[in-house]
C-alpha cells in the first residue's frame, strides 16, 4: 500500500509540476526557433523580405526598411525629435538648460508625463553606465540632472525629473538595501514638485511608482489617485502607472486590475486612448510562460486586442501615449498569430522600445526584434 500512494504521489508531482515545466520549455523553445526562421527570411541589413515601407504620418518618412537592432532607442516608446535633440545636447554638453526649456515648454500633461519618463530614463541609464565603467573616455555620470536641481531648484520640471530619476533607480535593484531609502527620498521631491506647480498632475503621478515600491495601504493609494483624478481625470499615463499596483502581483488582485481598466475604458471621452487599457490588465496577469496561440485567440484576449485597435484607431492624433498601446498590440498580435496585424504596429513604431513588454526583459532591443521579424515573415 504504500508503494501504491507513493506511486500515486510521483504521478501527482510529474503531473503538476513537471509537465506543464516541460511544456513551458518546449513552448519557449518553439517561440525562439520561429523567431531565428523569420529573422533569416528578412534581407540583409535587416529590409523585410517583400521591402516593406515602415513609416506613419511622415514619422520616419525617410526609412525604408527596418532598423537595425544595435540602432533602435531604448529611451522612447516613439518618435519625439525635439526631446531627442535636446537630451542629447544635454548629454554631450552635460548643460541641464536644452531639456528644461523643453519641458518648460511642454503644456501637453500626456506629452510632459512622457518626456519626465524619457529624460529621467536616460539618465538614470547614463549613470548606470557610468558606474559599471562601459562608458568610453569623457563618458558622463548624470550631472546634467544634478545640476539642473542644484542651479534651479525652484523649476518644476528639474524636481519632477529628479523624482522620477531616483524611482527607476530604486525598480532598477529592488534587493539592494538602499531600495526604500531611494524612493522615501523620491517621495520627498515628488512633493517638492508638487509644491511648485500645484495643479500638475506629474509629481503624483510618479508616486504611483512609490506607492507600489512602499506598499501604501489601499486608502493611501486613493487618495493619491484621488489627487490625480482631480488634475487630468482621462490621464492615460497614469493610468499605466496605477494599474501594477492593483494587479495581483503586487497589492491587488486580477478582480481589482480588471475592474480599474474596465470601468476607465468604458468612461473613456472621444479621443481617449484608456479603452485600451484592458489589454494591460491581460499583460499584468498572464502566465509566466504561456505561448499557445490558442490562448491568445480567446474570446477575453481577443476583445482587449479589439478595444486597443478601436483605441489607436480613434485617439487624437500625435498622442503621446499612443505607441506604448502599439507595443503591447504587437506582442499580443504575434502571440495570436495575427501577422498582418502586427505588421501594421512595425510600421508605427519601428526604431524605438522603451515601452513594455520589451523593458520587462533583459534585452528591449532583441526581445523586440525577434517579435518584429515575426510579424514582418508572417504577414
Amino acid at each position: 500500500m504504500e508503494a501504491l500512494m507513493l506511486l500515486f504521489a510521483l504521478i501527482a508531482v510529474f503531473g503538476v509540476v513537471v509537465l506543464p515545466m516541460l511544456r513551458r520549455r518546449r513552448e519557449r523553445q518553439e517561440f525562439e526557433r520561429a523567431a531565428a526562421n523569420a529573422e533569416s527570411r528578412t534581407r540583409p541589413g535587416g529590409l523585410p523580405r517583400d521591402g516593406v515601407q515602415l513609416g506613419k504620418d511622415g514619422d520616419r518618412a525617410a526609412a525604408t526598411g527596418l532598423v537595425p537592432v544595435d540602432e533602435l532607442d531604448v529611451r522612447l516608446p516613439g518618435p519625439d525629435a525635439e526631446l531627442v535633440t535636446a537630451l542629447e545636447e544635454a548629454q554631450r554638453t552635460q548643460d541641464w538648460r536644452p531639456a528644461g526649456r523643453l519641458l518648460a515648454l511642454t503644456d501637453d500633461s500626456e506629452q510632459r508625463w512622457q518626456r519626465v519618463q524619457s529624460l529621467a530614463g536616460a539618465a538614470a541609464m547614463e549613470l548606470s553606465r557610468w558606474r559599471a565603467g562601459g562608458e568610453p573616455p569623457g563618458g558622463h555620470d548624470a550631472g546634467w540632472l544634478r545640476r539642473w536641481r542644484a542651479e534651479e531648484p525652484a523649476d518644476p520640471g528639474g524636481a519632477q525629473v529628479y523624482a522620477q530619476f531616483l524611482v527607476w533607480q530604486a525598480m532598477a535593484d529592488p534587493g539592494s538595501a538602499d531600495h526604500r531609502i531611494i524612493l522615501e527620498e523620491a517621495r520627498t521631491v515628488c512633493g517638492e514638485a508638487a509644491r511648485l506647480a500645484p495643479e500638475d498632475p506629474i509629481p503624483y503621478i510618479t508616486e504611483l511608482f512609490i506607492a507600489r515600491g512602499l506598499s501604501y495601504r489601499r486608502p493611501d493609494f486613493d487618495a493619491l489617485w484621488e489627487k490625480i483624478t482631480q488634475r487630468d481625470k482621462q490621464h492615460m499615463g497614469a493610468h499605466l502607472a496605477a494599474l501594477p499596483y492593483l494587479s495581483e502581483k503586487w497589492h491587488g488582485s486580477r478582480a481589482d486590475a480588471d475592474a480599474f481598466a474596465t470601468t476607465a475604458a468604458a468612461g473613456a471621452p472621444e479621443g481617449s486612448l484608456l479603452a485600451a487599457l484592458p489589454l494591460f490588465a491581460v499583460y499584468d496577469h498572464l502566465p509566466d510562460v504561456q505561448l499557445s496561440p490558442s490562448m491568445y485567440q480567446g474570446a477575453v484576449i481577443a476583445d482587449a486586442i479589439e478595444a486597443a485597435q478601436f483605441a489607436v484607431n480613434t485617439a487624437r492624433s500625435g498622442h503621446p501615449v499612443e505607441p506604448h498601446v502599439r507595443h503591447l498590440l504587437l506582442c499580443f498580435l504575434v502571440r495570436a498569430e495575427r501577422y498582418p496585424e502586427a505588421a501594421e504596429q512595425v510600421r508605427a513604431i519601428d526604431g524605438y522600445v522603451g515601452a513594455i513588454p520589451w523593458v520587462d526583459g533583459e534585452n528591449p532591443a532583441r526581445e523586440y526584434a525577434a517579435y518584429r521579424a515575426m510579424a514582418i515573415a508572417g504577414q
